[in-house]
Parts: C-alpha cells; sequence; structure tokens
C-alpha cells in the first residue's frame, strides 16, 4: 500500500524579466535614499557626506556581489533568509529573515510617512496609512501589475532628479568650495553617515527576495543586482554633489526638505512643487517594492514554520503570497500610525545591516564550483556592516538589539517545544 505524499508548498508564477528586476530595486533605492536618508546623513558627517556616501556604497556592492551569487544558486522567495539556512544552518537563516522583516517593516512606515510629510503635512500619518493600503491592494492583485507601477514610478523620479541637478549645478548659488572636507567630518560621523545611506542602497534585496517569480534566475538575477547598484549610485552621487554645492553640509543636514530647499537656493522656485511631487511618488514607488520584499520573506519563514504556517498561501488567481501581503499591510498601517520618521530609519538600518552580515557569511561559504566571489568582498562585506550597524545613533542600535533579542527567545521557545514532543 503506497504512502501518501505530501502536497508540495504552492508555488509562485515566474514572470520577470531583467529590465523588471532591475526596475524595482531602482524603486526601492532611489525613493528611499534621496528623500529621505539624505538630510539625516548629512546631519551625522557634515562636510564627509560624501565620503560617507563612499563608504556606504562600497559596503553595499559587497552585499549585492555575495547576495547575487547566493541568489542564482537559491533562486527562491526568501533572500538571506534561505542562504543562511542552507549554508549556515536554520538559526542563522531565522536570524536573518526576523531581520530584515522588523528592518523593512520600520523602512515601510517611514516610507509611507514620507508620503504623506510631502503630500499633505498637517496630516502626513492619515496619508500614509492611505498610501500603505493603497499600494498592498496593487500588490495582491499581482506581481506583473506592481512592475509596470514600478516602471512608472522611477521614469518620473528620475526626470525630477536630473531637473534638480541641472538646475543646481547650472545656478551661481553653486559653489564648489562647498564640496570641500572640513574639520567638522570625523571618522565616528561618517560612518554614522554610511550607515543611514545604507538604508537608501538596500532596495537591492528586492530582486534577490523575488527569486522565485524572476525568469532565469541564473543569469536575471546576478545581472539585475549590480546593475540596480551602479545606476543608484550615480544617481545619489550626482544629486549629493548638486545638493551641497548649493546649500554647503550643515544648511542640508538641517533642511527638512533639501532637494526643494536646493531649487529655490538655485533660484528655480518653480521646480520646488515639482520636487514634493517626485518626492511623494518616489516614496511611493520605494513602499511598493518593501511591501513587495517583506511579503515574501514572510513566504519563506511561514512555509519552514517560523512563522504561522497559513502566511504561505498563494492566492490561485492571483499568484501571490495574499495573507502574508495582508498581514504585512496590516502592522505597517500601525505603526504609520504611531512612529517617527528618523527614528524608523535608523531602525531598518541596524535591522538590514544584520541580514546582510549573514548573507556575506553565506557568500563566504560557497565553493569555487558554486561561483565564489573573491574572499575579500565577502569579508569586506561582513565587517563593513557590523561596524556600521553599531556606530548607528544610540537608540536605533538599543531598540535594533531588544527586537533582535525577542526574535531570538522566539527561536529558542519553538526549539524547546519541537524538542519536548521528538521522541
Amino acid at each position: 500500500m503506497s504512502q501518501p505524499t505530501e502536497t508540495p508548498p504552492p508555488q509562485l508564477q515566474r514572470r520577470l524579466g531583467v529590465g523588471d528586476a532591475v526596475l524595482i530595486g531602482l524603486g526601492s533605492m532611489i525613493g528611499a535614499g534621496i528623500f529621505a536618508a539624505l538630510a539625516p546623513a548629512a546631519h551625522a558627517a557634515g562636510s564627509g557626506l560624501l565620503a560617507g556616501l563612499a563608504v556606504a556604497a562600497v559596503v553595499a556592492y559587497c552585499n549585492a556581489t555575495s547576495s547575487a551569487r547566493l541568489a542564482a544558486r537559491y533562486p527562491a522567495s526568501g533572500g538571506t533568509y534561505v542562504y543562511g539556512r542552507e549554508r549556515l544552518g536554520d538559526f542563522w537563516g531565522y536570524l536573518a529573515g526576523w531581520a530584515f522583516v522588523i528592518g523593512k517593516t520600520a523602512s515601510c512606515a517611514a516610507m509611507a510617512l514620507t508620503v504623506g510629510s510631502y503630500v499633505w503635512p498637517g496630516q502626513a500619518h492619515a496619508v500614509a496609512v492611505a498610501a500603505v493600503v493603497a499600494l498592498t491592494a496593487v500588490n495582491y492583485a499581482g506581481i506583473q501589475k506592481s512592475a509596470w507601477l514600478t516602471r512608472a514610478v522611477v521614469a518620473v523620479v528620475l526626470a525630477v532628479l536630473a531637473a534638480v541637478v541641472v538646475s543646481s549645478l547650472t545656478s551661481t548659488a553653486a559653489d564648489p568650495a562647498q564640496l570641500h572636507v572640513g574639520s567638522d567630518a570625523t571618522v565616528s560621523g561618517v560612518l554614522q553617515a554610511a550607515g543611514l545611506l545604507f538604508f537608501a542602497f538596500a532596495g537591492y534585496a528586492r530582486i534577490a527576495t523575488l527569486g522565485e517569480e524572476v525568469r532565469d534566475p541564473a543569469r536575471t538575477i546576478p545581472r539585475a543586482i549590480p546593475l540596480a547598484l551602479g545606476l543608484t549610485l550615480v544617481v545619489y552621487a550626482a544629486v549629493a554633489v548638486a545638493v551641497l554645492a548649493v546649500l554647503g553640509p550643515h544648511r542640508l543636514g538641517e533642511a527638512a526638505a533639501p532637494l526643494s530647499e536646493a531649487v529655490r537656493a538655485a533660484g528655480a522656485d518653480w521646480l520646488a512643487p515639482v520636487v514634493r511631487g517626485g518626492a511623494a511618488l518616489a516614496a511611493l514607488g520605494s513602499l511598493l517594492a518593501l511591501i513587495l520584499g517583506v511579503s515574501r520573506t514572510t513566504l519563506a519563514m511561514a512555509r519552514d514554520r517560523h512563522l504561522p504556517h497559513a502566511l504561505a498561501a498563494v492566492h490561485p488567481r492571483f499568484q501571490v503570497p495574499h495573507r502574508a501581503e495582508l498581514l504585512v499591510g496590516a502592522v505597517v498601517v500601525m505603526l504609520a500610525s504611531t512612529v517617527d520618521v528618523r527614528g524608523a530609519i535608523g531602525f531598518s538600518s541596524f535591522g538590514v545591516l544584520v541580514y546582510y552580515t549573514v548573507a556575506n557569511a553565506s557568500a563566504w561559504t560557497l565553493t569555487p564550483d558554486e561561483n565564489r566571489p573573491p574572499r575579500i568582498v565577502p569579508a569586506v562585506g561582513l565587517a563593513g556592516c557590523l561596524l556600521l550597524a553599531f556606530t548607528l545613533p544610540v537608540a536605533s542600535v538599543a531598540w535594533g538589539t531588544a527586537a533582535l533579542a525577542v526574535g531570538v527567545a522566539a527561536y529558542g521557545i519553538r526549539w524547546a517545544v519541537t524538542a519536548r514532543r521528538t521522541p
């Protein structure tokens, strides 16, 4: 008599090509970085802002390379949650997944509040909640619709940023002397700025967490991740140089809306409302891709029963993890009603840096036959992630450590209960 076989979990459809994957990464990074992290990073680093950007870019490159090699070998939803589990063991995969979920849920709240602060400053929380509800509905309707919406958002935002760069650098207010590194720049300030700016670079993770929905992942993912990162770095550098040249590091660090203030200082007041609209649209694009990534990691963890197994369901019509998306949307709605934007950025950066620490440790274990990157890449990435994580603002480190401790305790309880039930 044949034994009944367990029904395999429902799989997501592979619909995304290189262009779609790059655009999802661009939508995440550009939306978050330019409009949310640039001013607090300038406040931390002063005239060392560009040095902080360079440090963040080096760490992000190492992380991207490690992630690309791992994602090509393990093209399943979940990203480093899967890589850590397969290469280092169940606990490390769980820790990465937990760090990603808590960090990126905070990112979702930060982006939703950024939308609110630009669209209707007096009702930022209400607008943030409405944005989360609307984009959760878009994601629920299917991944392809999300990719097309992201394509439109990225095109508009890049046009706005190009206008900011051109108007700033061609104005009489632009002063190259503002780009010089002065005595106000300290090593700790530069590293803290790099940690905050890392929040902006982390969007390429969205490509890896969508591994189960990408066509030909062994070819697509290693191409899409460095492409998205490289294009974003070019945009970040151009905008940072332009805004620094017009405002200077200290005025930039204190600005609530630095790009709007830059175009006004450049004498292009007509561009200010356009920049505000572009900022809101960029944050929407980032929020869209963030919800995608968090829900896919939730799906992977639910499949392994680290989260309630009911969250592993895939909608039979829309082919999306609908229960995970609805849960993520509900949690972000709660956070967007209560949290502070800058605090959310620091908390998110801490969680994401822990996540990539596990990614680099996993990449270190790859063999040459598994297309291992040069050993210096995961080594620099791992050390850089730990260094940046613990040079973030003290409150961010404290809350982040506490949140990780809650996750570790939950894992320990589950392990103890399972061990007791096992003969």
